[in-house]
């Protein structure tokens, strides 16, 4: 059954911000939307605003947040020391200057990726041969998962990030699955322990002290579908947008390394994951953001995608020119204290993807229109089925 037609999300329209606004999500559920940079920040940076009551017993079912994405264990459900402690076991492993010393293998198993595509005969499914296999191997090396492991990361990934149109009894067996999966791997490192991120993250564990087992396995599960999927979605989108409307930059990015690593940026700045317009956090305790009174007991919508292109912090056509680094420190990956531990590793993936891909194949190009794209369904993320090339 085909649904209904699709924008890019390069494509979607964002109104101009303004002060904070009450809204109706389309569940029927009130709740407040900011949209100024600043008032943004500093919903995501203040403390007043936290997470874990969104999901409390009695609270209303949030939109778009099924899965793993609405469990109380997850470390982004978290809230306090409760999220401190589970953030400490793994910072270090993704500080700026832990991220480079992966940059090696992860280059190599780029490289290994285009070494199949330059034996492959086009067209071919850049989808199939390069966005969705690359972080799936840099995510299982990192993770120390093996095969059977990596054959399931779709199948659950559609599960954890459902966007709430999947049956009941499909959810719970996936989810039940998966979880089965995350708790037998903690065991088995803390058996044999090895060099993997799994292992580090137990022996942190230990030395904390006091992580309940269920925040542990949602940590690892979340890790492991998260650290492929948004990777995916971005590494997809992207070279659908540079090779269906920017080929003029294509030569550049395989030219100049530090510039694809500002139009990773700039991509990652100007293309949303998904559908989703704000990322919700529930206010405390009245508070005021951009002169307005947010009350208490009041879910709030931190729309990041309007943020990021308000004009008194960003100049207009942004797109303009995608080689201009950003104005301001970009909002998609957050801030304050949940801003994404991955950050910095999903800007290695896309820098050294682009760069490389155009540098082996100067010629790439769209076999079909970008408007002939199927899009994946069924998840908060989104990303093209199959992006069909040749050269």
């Amino acid at each position: 059954m085909t649904g209904p037609p699709t924008l890019p999300l390069h494509r979607l329209r964002f109104g101009p911000p303004g002060p904070p606004t009450p809204v109706t999500q389309p569940d029927g559920t009130e709740a407040w939307q900011v949209s100024r940079y600043e008032d943004v920040r500093k919903v995501l940076t203040d403390t007043r605003f936290g997470r874990a009551q969104l999901h409390a017993p009695d609270a209303p079912p949030l939109t778009g947040e099924s899965g793993l994405v609405g469990s109380l264990d997850l470390m982004f459900n978290q809230d306090g020391e409760d999220h401190l402690r589970l953030r400490r076991t793994l910072r270090r492993a993704f500080t700026p200057r832990a991220v480079a010393r992966w940059r090696p293998w992860i280059a190599s198993i780029v490289e290994q990726r285009l070494d199949e595509l330059a034996d492959s005969t086009p067209p071919v499914d850049l989808v199939a041969g390069f966005t969705l296999p690359l972080p799936v191997e840099v995510i299982s090396r990192l993770m120390g998962l093996d095969t059977p492991a990596r054959e399931r990361l779709r199948h659950w990934s559609e599960y954890a990030f459902s966007d709430g149109s999947h049956r009941k009894e499909e959810m719970e067996s996936a989810l039940a699955e998966f979880a089965a999966f995350g708790a037998a791997l903690l065991a088995e490192r803390r058996s044999v322990p090895g060099d993997d991120l799994t292992s580090v993250l137990v022996r942190a564990a230990d030395e904390e002290g006091g992580i309940p087992e269920g925040q542990l396995v949602d940590l690892v599960c979340g890790l492991v579908v998260g650290g492929h999927d948004s990777t995916m979605t971005m590494l997809g989108n992207s070279l659908l947008y540079l090779l269906g409307e920017r080929p003029e930059c294509w030569h550049r990015l395989g030219e100049d390394e530090q510039a694809a690593g500002t139009v990773a940026e700039r991509l990652l700045h100007l293309i949303p994951l998904g559908d989703d317009r704000g990322s919700a956090r529930y206010a405390a305790v009245d508070t005021e953001v951009g002169g307005v009174t947010i009350p208490a007991g009041s879910v709030v919508l931190a729309d990041c995608g309007m943020a990021n292109r308000d004009p008194d912090v960003f100049p207009p056509r942004q797109s303009d020119d995608l080689f201009a680094p950003l104005a301001a420190p970009t909002l998609t990956f957050g801030a304050g204290p949940h801003y994404c531990l991955g950050a910095w590793l999903a800007r290695l993936e896309l820098q050294l993807s682009l760069h490389r891909l155009a540098g082996r194949f100067p010629g790439l190009r769209l076999a079909r229109p970008a408007d002939e794209v199927e899009w994946r369904r069924g998840t908060t993320s989104r990303s093209p089925q199959r992006i069909t090339v040749t050269w």
